[in-house]
């Protein structure tokens, strides 16, 4: 007996990379036991089960994807088994993409179980909410952790979850004299700022010269809109006649915003739609540097355009 107990302290291993292992839902203490040894790790499936009913833990396992890592003991492996420590792993969305960038980024995680992967897009998110008729913008980017095996829909239902948690704490802090008739518009905002610039400091100026250009039913004419609006048909650069050509997303031939997000933003493009520099531009323009030049009046711009574009 006294063996027993030294050998439940005992390290399994003092060395070497984690061993991963799975218990697989429906498994009694014994057949637990044996998949961890047959998974590699060198520990006695038949010791591990007496220590297991001995401390009274042998119902309390749960299934899952584990790692027994170097210096782990019995006893702690047990513990492990019992608190459902599963090994995890992580999955991070970048902000400024699209959904089908998310999608992909998701489709791409071995850690993951895809059971979404068949879905449409409008599948997925009738799975998710039924407040929204598309799943653009949506999903909040983050680095996300979740246990190996784990559902897809795990991800975005957590990504929504933050995005509507992080929408409506912008929401309720915001000037309400904003041209915004409810959050969403705002998050429509949001995504055409995380796409206009990369320049974290510019980010509220940008949403100032958008809100203003709202507030006057000017055309937003911005170039993100549109080639979100081409879709595949971009192809790298944009031209006059893409311009020209109207789409759902066209600012230059429509007013006011796209009628849903073109990307995923982030907290501070959520908190410069929400929170607009207050300032009388109207336009701008990216110097050579990639910050941009405001102006307030056309011939300014004009003149800046002259300067920085040509």
């Amino acid at each position: 007996m006294t063996y027993f107990f030294h050998w439940a302290k005992e390290p399994i291993t003092t060395s070497g990379d984690p061993i991963p292992f799975t218990v697989e839902s429906g498994s009694g203490v014994g057949a637990a036991a044996q998949q961890i040894a047959d998974a590699g790790a060198p520990v006695n499936p038949y010791l591990l089960s007496m220590l297991a009913r001995a401390t009274q833990t042998a119902s309390k396992i749960k299934a899952g994807t584990y790692e027994l890592k170097p210096g782990t003991s019995p006893r702690k492996l047990l513990d492990q088994l019992v608190r459902g420590e599963f090994a995890q792993e992580s999955l991070t969305i970048i902000e400024g993409w699209t959904f089908r960038q998310m999608r992909q980024a998701v489709a791409a995680s071995k850690g993951l179980k895809h059971d979404t992967a068949n879905l449409s897009d409008t599948e997925l998110l009738a799975k998710i909410t039924t407040d929204y008729k598309a799943a653009e913008g949506l999903f909040f980017p983050d680095t996300y952790l979740f246990a190996k095996g784990s559902s897809d829909l795990h991800i975005y239902k957590q990504a929504h979850a933050l995005l509507i948690s992080r929408l409506g704490a912008a929401w309720e802090k915001r000037d309400p004299s904003l041209p915004y008739e409810n959050p969403y518009q705002a998050l429509v905002m949001a995504s055409i700022v995380e796409k206009e610039t990369g320049q974290k400091s510019e980010r509220a100026m940008i949403a100032g010269v958008f809100v203003n250009r709202l507030r006057l039913g000017m055309m937003l004419q911005t170039d993100p809109t549109v080639i979100y609006g081409m879709g595949d048909k971009y192809a790298g650069n944009i031209r006059k006649r893409d311009l020209e050509t109207d789409t759902p997303y066209n600012t230059y031939t429509r007013t006011g915003l796209p009628p849903t997000p073109i990307a995923l933003p982030g907290v501070q493009s959520l908190a410069a739609a929400l929170g607009p520099a207050k300032t009388d531009a109207l336009y701008f323009v990216a110097r050579k540097d990639g910050t941009s030049k405001f102006s307030s009046n056309l011939s300014d711009h004009n003149r800046a355009v002259n300067q920085y574009q040509r």
